[in-house]
């Protein structure tokens, strides 16, 4: 659409629309006809005749009042509009006479953009964590903006109808968001406020500003205009009572009260009733008349459509008949009154504007219903499908539609294509159904909120329409309707001409529909049961089931609903081994225990399968956590329902009961008096009663009384009872208000994990028992006790946020005057260890780096050296205290069983070693920078740099470190020591020992068997230690790595271990693909340190463990097989408590492959993408690199395909892309990364990061031609906003990977066409720095200085500067 119209087009064309062409031929016939008729009235009275002429002339001066549409709205053009919603990435609009238009992120203002464009920048450049720290600082739309505020804004685009391919609003229900994508405007000041000049700003001048900066005492404003900037204080922004400050970017509309005298600066105010009251009397220029302006006008002619008017008392104006006063019905002309401009009308000259004399155009506020602005608005007064008896016609647009009095101060449109069913070409306003002032009766069917109006239908197919929206339909309604389309992924649903509903899949029919066609047949009428209902998407969700719309039962729409008792249908949606979830309507979700499953107790997984249709029994209600408790086993027709109401029981309580039923493990009791159902263990009974299960099932039967029970567990509407395990009972019910320490508690095992056995006390209330407090004597008592056996503890610890109690069931806590003195005394901390204690653990794990042994609570050990042939899980074991830490919680363990041959406490300790002391040692290992020597009589050891070994400047360094060998015995000063890093810097220069007597090192001791065999006998003897330090155990698996691959060190370290440790509590990161293997037994490669200082085993052991524990983190699936469990049923309980872990998913995977089972490791991932949690999108996609990773090493081509395009359909396809890629690269498949990465620059080539790792994979395969190609290529792709990071990234791999004098040249180019990115130039010198020429970072900076920037930035660049003269200069 273009902006100007042409006077003659060629072919007789004209760009006047119908309604235009038809009024001007009007006009034409009555002038011809009133110049044709009556020449004699003219001589006969000529003073007459003049008299009549003039009101001709009048008419023929008089202005046309046009309506807005689309086809006169053009680029450039300034507009008043009302906020409708507001959208993630876009805002919608509504403009005069029943239009509307969207204005996208990027047309706020131009501080906004930036602040968009540096968050894309940092999340490229810094990872995620930078990128929210930008984003915070980012406000939303819905922050900025609000439904029924005004902007001013100018068209920037107009687009043809039916675009649907728009930036920020992407699809949508909506009739009024599909059709705001047409118009497209911009509120950046800049172009709003185009053509207003600084001599117009002057007081009560209203206009738009953005917030650019915030300063001590208010904020700077952004007016778009050249020269001038605003000011707006805090006391002026917040004068109405908020306290939330302005967001940088921000949009407002402000007032100016002064201009400065220097000109550059003007005061403006945000004060609501200054905006609304204050005027403009006068402009210098046309350009200057802005919409929103209030403006003093004078009537100069008032027509059947609308009024003539004359603004600023030199323009003219139109107001139509939509936006004229209901105050003032009828003005005379030459009457003057206020209104406000709405729009410049475009192709005008002289320029004409469209003003607004309506009552909330005046004081920009809401349509109301009443007389009044206080009462109720439209849309809440007037509803969409409120039915009006009788609306009056006030006026009729012939082409356009019918303009109604809803009541006196509202009024509602009827188009044309609403007027009827049958297609009505014209409307006729002096006759016909359509007369003025005839009454019809109507339908709401929409709101126009800026004209304030209400879009109404006289159709009677409307009225006959159940629904308008989605709002009017209820929850399990059965409703008719029209098979829409057939999708692979659902059926639509046609319910009335606006709205739609949708089919799932597993809502098709009862049982899985192998061909959908032959049942959904486009327009096919269905009747469909409403299974949810979404306002907020506008989207109703559907059954087809049979069962469903046939249901007898109650319908469950609710958690208030759920009453216990109630029977219904509800839909499986997961199953698993420890019960099932099924979903009723409205999202109401239900738990079904395996217990309450079936009486059959078959595995669910092969009974039930998700999508099938179960009548279930509520059983259990908890409103406050909205969760429910169903049953199928107690919905049959042959169940006779018992009470279930367990409240008057609790946990310890003796009853009695009747047996029921006999069932395979269980006994089904009747409790007297409460007549609630029990279960009791065969096992139990026999041992309460000293026989055995076959001799109690054939003395049992229903009604023998059963009496002397103790309650041991109450949930979920059954009770669990046992053996009475002590006449003494608690006092009081259990709370974590009431509860002590020394209190005697009793509960139910129900599982073991890793720091011990699981206890439930009550429902809400659970407990952990350690190993080493269940019993005074490991050999003789159960440290193990048995899942769901009763127990009864003294409780030890107490942690009331997470309602939890740490147990204890030695004897010498229950009954401290009774009970004999404990065999194995109970070690809560190092404070109870002492040198030379013996004490006994037991083992907690097995795996390939380490024996982990459980001590004492909180305190767990490693052992190393030859395990696994010896030792197996929560075996008992003997070891000996060596030496203790306190300070820094580490002791040392042996298993030997002989005495102590070496004294321990006599070895030389990091504190012992002061600066200047001279020390023996020998040379442990020999680097490109220095010697790694190992002190005498210590573990500790020290780093001689290169530059300490000779005193003579000038000699070759190189040379003098290949005169040592490992083993080497040397004496060396201390130089320093970091007591805070544990590291010492050694010296062997021989200037250090000129005054000590003996300078030499005797060769004899050095390179003799005696220094050889001592050193073997020193490893000999460590190789029987343990070490026991403050780290977790899983921390210690990846210091073993280290230990085993270097020195093969049998030490370890033990921690005060968290009482539950639990792999899946660990926040982990994203799976990389460096170094990937499933399986790998090699050591990590040796710190690359420079000159400075070594450390102690420990702290070097410390420093190592924390680069494994880093590289875990960047790699879930590499070396996965240190913490797999020994069988398939140790992961099942594994993941019973962690379903969401990837981690644990994927060792399980790992485990299938070590065995050679492909097969069940591709399985077991395709299950973890099923099971893990949808939310959990990382887990998920961990899993899916896993697969990846397994069809790569395992599979075929059409494998790995088929895993791809499933990965990359249910997770972020680019990442996907990205990681195949990398995957290839890896192992070697050159040519099949190639081609991956091509493939993922077609589909992602809007991507910088796509097109740079293309071009790092051709450097480092030495193809520089095709990675230089790819900048080319990529700058055709990519945004412009982009270009500057992608050619810098490039510029830097041609530095690392190519040739540094290319990338010299491309930093050039970038620095001299952007000379204040900073950032660039900070970019530049590093690889500069790194290239080692000091003269051309000279030159770097002196250019770089001579720019204009402000002192802090410059400070930067000469502290930068000073360091690198520091580094390479003279």
């Amino acid at each position: 659409m273009t902006a100007e119209e042409v006077d003659f087009p060629r072919g007789g064309g004209t760009s006047l629309t119908a309604l235009e062409v038809k009024e001007i031929r009007a006009e034409a016939i009555k002038e011809a006809d009133k110049g044709l008729l009556p020449k004699t009235k003219v001589k006969r009275k000529n003073s007459n005749s003049r008299l009549e002429l003039k009101p001709e002339g009048s008419k023929r001066e008089s202005l046309r009042i046009e309506h807005l549409n689309y086809k006169r709205i053009t680029p450039g053009m300034k507009i008043l509009g009302q906020v409708v919603s507001v959208h993630p990435l876009a805002i919608v609009v509504s403009l005069p006479n029943q239009l509307v238009a969207h204005i996208p992120i990027t047309k706020i203002t131009s501080q906004f953009s930036r602040l968009l464009e540096s968050m894309d920048v940092q999340s490229d450049a810094s990872g995620e964590s930078a990128s929210d720290a930008v984003a915070d600082n980012v406000p939303d739309l819905s922050e900025l903006f609000h439904p029924g505020q005004y902007v001013r804004a100018v068209v920037t685009n107009v687009h043809p109808p039916g675009t649907t391919d728009l930036a920020g609003l992407m699809r949508s229900r909506d009739e009024i968001v599909r059709a705001s994508r047409r118009v497209e405007l911009s509120l950046v000041p800049e172009e709003v406020n185009a053509g207003v000049r600084k001599s117009d700003l002057k007081d009560g001048y209203t206009m738009s500003a953005a917030v650019q900066s915030i300063e001590d005492h208010g904020y700077i404003l952004d007016l778009g205009i050249s020269g001038v900037s605003g000011f707006l204080s805090f006391k002026d922004a917040h004068k109405e009572g908020s306290d939330q400050g302005l967001r940088i970017g921000c949009l407002v509309d402000i007032a100016v009260l002064r201009l400065s005298s220097n000109g550059r600066t003007c005061n403006t105010t945000t004060d609501s009733k200054t905006l609304v009251a204050t005027s403009v009397s006068e402009v210098s220029d046309v350009t200057s008349v802005l919409p929103g302006m209030l403006v003093q006008s004078l009537v100069t002619g008032v027509t059947s459509s609308g009024l003539n008017l004359q603004i600023l008392g030199f323009f003219d104006a139109t107001a139509d008949k939509y936006h004229q006063s209901r105050v003032q019905k009828t003005l005379k002309v030459g009457q003057r009154i206020k209104a406000r401009v709405l729009y410049n009308i475009p192709g005008t000259s002289p320029p004409r504007f469209s003003v607004s004399l309506s009552d909330h155009h005046l004081g920009l506020g809401i349509k109301s219903a009443a007389a009044n602005s206080e009462g109720p608005s439209l849309v809440d007064a007037f509803p969409i499908g409120t039915i009006l008896d009788s609306v009056k016609i006030s006026h009729v647009e012939p082409e356009q539609g019918l303009l109604v009095e809803v009541q006196p101060s509202v009024d509602g449109f009827v188009h044309i294509s609403q007027v009827s069913d049958e297609h009505t070409p014209i409307l006729s306003g002096t006759s016909g159904p359509w007369k003025i002032a005839n009454l019809h009766k109507a339908r709401v069917i929409g709101h126009h909120m800026f004209d304030g109006i209400l879009q109404l239908s006289l159709r009677p197919s409307v009225f006959m329409q159940k629904f308008l929206q989605v709002g009017d339909i209820q929850v399990g309604e059965v409703i008719k309707g029209t098979v829409k389309r057939l999708t692979d992924s659902a059926v639509f649903i046609s319910l009335s001409e606006r709205l739609d509903g949708v089919i799932w899949p597993n809502h098709y029919a009862d049982v899985p529909l192998k061909y959908p066609a032959r049942r959904f047949k486009v327009g096919a009428s269905i009747k469909c049961r409403v299974l949810t209902v979404e306002p907020e998407r506008n989207r109703v969700v559907l059954t087809a089931k049979r069962t469903l719309m046939d249901t007898a039962q109650p319908i469950l729409t609710s958690y208030e609903d759920a009453k216990i008792g109630v029977v219904t249908h509800g839909v499986i949606f997961a199953v698993s081994e420890t019960g099932m979830k099924v979903e009723f309507f409205n999202n109401v979700k239900a738990t079904i225990p395996v217990r309450e499953a079936s009486e059959t107790g078959a595995k669910l997984t092969d009974a039930f399968t998700p999508g099938k249709v179960a009548k279930v029994r509520i059983i259990a209600v908890y409103k406050d956590t909205r969760r429910i408790v169903a049953s199928i086993r107690q919905a049959t027709s042959a169940f006779t329902p018992t009470v279930t109401d367990v409240s008057s029981l609790s946990v310890g309580d003796t009853v009695q009961g009747a047996v029921v039923e006999l069932q395979k493990a269980n006994i089904i009791l009747s409790l007297q008096p409460s007549e609630a159902r029990a279960h009791l263990s065969f096992v139990t009974l026999a041992n309460i009663r000293g026989t055995t299960v076959p001799e109690l099932r054939t003395s049992l039967k229903p009604g023998v009384i059963i009496d002397s029970l103790v309650v041991t567990s109450v949930e979920e509407g059954f009770v669990i009872v046992g053996k009475p395990e002590s006449p003494t009972k608690p006092e009081t019910k259990l709370s974590m208000d009431a509860v002590a320490i020394g209190r005697i508690v009793r509960g139910r095992v129900t599982r073991h994990g890793r720091s011990g056995a699981q206890a439930k006390l009550t429902a809400r209330i659970t407990g952990s028992l350690h190993p080493t407090d269940a019993c005074d004597d490991y050999e003789v008592g159960n440290p193990f006790p048995a899942v769901g056996s009763a127990l009864q503890a003294v409780v030890i610890g107490i942690d009331k946020d997470a309602n939890h109690l740490t147990l204890s069931t030695r004897p010498s806590k229950l009954s401290p005057d009774s009970a004999k003195p404990p065999v194995d005394r109970e070690l809560s901390s190092f404070e109870d260890l002492k040198i030379g204690d013996t004490v006994r653990g037991f083992i907690k794990c097995v795996s390939e780096h380490g024996l982990f042994v459980m001590i004492g609570r909180g305190i767990d050990a490693r052992y190393i050296k030859d395990w696994k042939s010896r030792f197996v899980a929560n075996q008992l074991v003997r070891g000996r205290i060596l030496s203790v830490d306190v300070d820094n919680k580490k002791v040392e363990m042996t298993f030997r069983s002989g005495d102590l041959a070496r004294n321990h406490s006599k070895l030389v300790t990091f504190n012992d070693l002061q600066e200047g002391q001279k020390v023996m040692g020998r040379v442990k290992r020999i680097e490109q920078y220095g010697l790694f020597i190992v002190i005498d009589n210590s573990k500790v050891t020290g780093l001689c740099h290169k530059s300490q070994l000779s005193d003579n400047k000038d000699a070759d360094v190189t040379i003098a470190l290949r005169t040592f060998r490992e083993g080497d015995r040397v004496k060396a000063i201390i130089l320093s020591r970091d007591s805070e890093k544990k590291q010492l810097s050694l010296g062997l220069k021989p200037s250090y020992f000129a005054k000590d007597e003996d300078m030499e090192v005797k060769d004899d001791e050095s390179l003799g068997g005696n220094g050889s065999s001592a050193s073997e006998a020193e490893i000999d003897e460590e190789s029987d230690l343990i070490h026991m330090s403050g780290q977790s155990t899983e921390e210690n698996l990846g210091e073993a790595t280290e230990d085993d691959g270097k020195d093969d060190q049998p030490d370890i370290s033990i921690e005060n271990a968290p009482e539950e440790p639990s792999i899946s509590s660990q926040k982990r990161q994203p799976l990389k693909l460096e170094g990937f293997q499933w399986f790998s037994n090699d050591a990590m490669s040796e710190e690359d340190s420079g000159a400075g200082s070594t450390s102690e085993d420990e702290t070097e052991s410390r420093k190592k463990k924390r680069r494994k524990r880093k590289e875990i983190q960047q790699d879930l699936t590499a070396e996965m097989h240190t913490k797999v469990p020994e069988s398939s049923a140790d992961f099942e309980r594994l993941l019973l408590g962690s379903p969401n872990s990837s981690y644990m998913w994927i060792q399980y995977m790992s485990f299938y492959l070590q065995m050679s089972e492909i097969d069940k490791a591709r399985a077991t991932g395709r299950r973890a993408v099923q099971t893990i949690n949808f939310r959990e999108e990382q887990e998920r996609l961990n899993v899916w690199i896993a697969l990846l990773n397994v069809e790569n090493a395992y599979g075929s081509d059409a494998t790995m395909e088929s895993v791809f395009k499933d990965a990359a359909r249910y997770n972020d396809s680019k990442i996907v892309h990205l990681r195949l890629a990398a995957i290839l690269e890896d192992s070697q498949k050159y040519e099949k990364a190639e081609e991956q990465y091509k493939r993922t620059c077609k589909k992602f080539g809007q991507s910088s990061k796509v097109w740079t790792l293309f071009a790092e994979h051709y450097l480092r395969r030495g193809r520089l031609e095709e990675a230089r190609k790819l900048l080319s290529r990529s700058l055709q792709s990519l945004e412009k906003r982009k270009h500057i990071k992608t050619i810098s990234k490039f510029a830097q791999m041609e530095y690392k990977l190519g040739d540094a004098e290319r990338g010299r040249t491309i930093f050039e180019g970038i620095v001299d066409s952007h000379p204040k990115r900073w950032d660039l130039w900070s970019v530049y010198m590093d690889m500069e720095a790194k290239q080692g020429d000091i003269q051309h970072l000279r030159s770097i900076f002196s250019r770089v200085l001579a720019i204009k920037m402000t002192s802090r930035k410059a400070k930067s660049f000469f502290k930068k500067w000073l360091n690198l003269e520091h580094k390479l200069g003279d």
